[in-house]
């Protein structure tokens, strides 16, 4: 079970990460988590384990926070604030590419021990990195589009713009999961593993992102309540 509680403790970890940037930063610290969760994700997905009874890559619990943060931004700050967090986490990895590729041109001294470690990971990086920016950027794109879609919906049934608030977040985090599963596994994977393999993967990434996209719904209303108390707050200084 040792992996299993990894996992949980990943989420938990990184669930409350998010939280503790949007309070501690505000919006600048949601668009900062998403430049560490891009990079790391896509270096964290070339490791493969067993879980809960499945073969799965990690990364899976890093771009679901791109997604939860992509949605607090939408509910908190609106569509173009969460659109901006998209695209700098493209940009960041675009430039990440490019470094790390410039790592491994460089000869290393007769004394250095770490090139052949960074030639193993970084090799594939570009792979993984340019599959996951194309999948990354039409799955958030949808994702964004799709989240006010449902708030658009919901608002003109119920008349009340801040309802439904659970919709809206599952409502386009599971479609674009959905979308982001599949274009990945093939674009990233293809080649490398057998169909049978690829299907397990997929699958399983799915499954997980079943599981942390319903488990972030309360962070994203915590967030709302974290946002209103300081609007609440401010506007109480500024009558005083």
């Amino acid at each position: 079970m040792t992996n299993e509680l990894l996992l949980i403790g990943t989420l938990v970890v990184l669930y409350g990460a998010v939280l503790l940037w949007f309070y501690l930063f505000g919006t600048g610290g949601l668009m900062a988590f998403t430049v560490f969760a891009t990079i790391a994700a896509n270096i964290e997905v070339l490791i493969l384990i067993d879980a809960y009874g499945m073969e799965m890559t990690l990364g899976n619990i890093l771009f679901a926070t791109t997604f939860l943060v992509t949605d607090i931004l939408s509910e908190v700050a609106g569509k173009k604030a969460a659109q901006q967090a998209v695209w700098a986490g493209i940009a960041a990895n675009v430039l990440f590419i490019i470094v790390s590729q410039s790592w491994l041109a460089y000869i290393p001294s007769v004394n250095d021990w770490a090139m052949p470690s960074m030639q193993a990971i970084f090799s594939n990086t570009p792979r993984m990195m340019l599959s996951s920016l194309a999948v990354y950027a039409v799955a958030q794109v949808f994702d964004v589009w799709l989240y006010h879609k449902w708030w658009e919906i919901t608002e003109k049934r119920t008349g009340d713009h801040r309802a439904f608030l659970w919709l809206r977040n599952n409502g386009s985090t599971l479609v674009s999961q959905l979308v982001n599963t599949v274009l990945f596994t093939a674009l990233a994977f293809w080649g490398t593993y057998d169909i049978p393999t690829l299907i397990s993967v997929a699958l399983s990434s799915y499954v997980i992102f079943i599981f942390t996209s319903l488990l972030d719904t309360p962070v994203v209303y915590a967030a709302r309540r974290l946002h209103d108390k300081k609007l609440g707050h401010t506007a109480d200084v500024n009558v005083a």
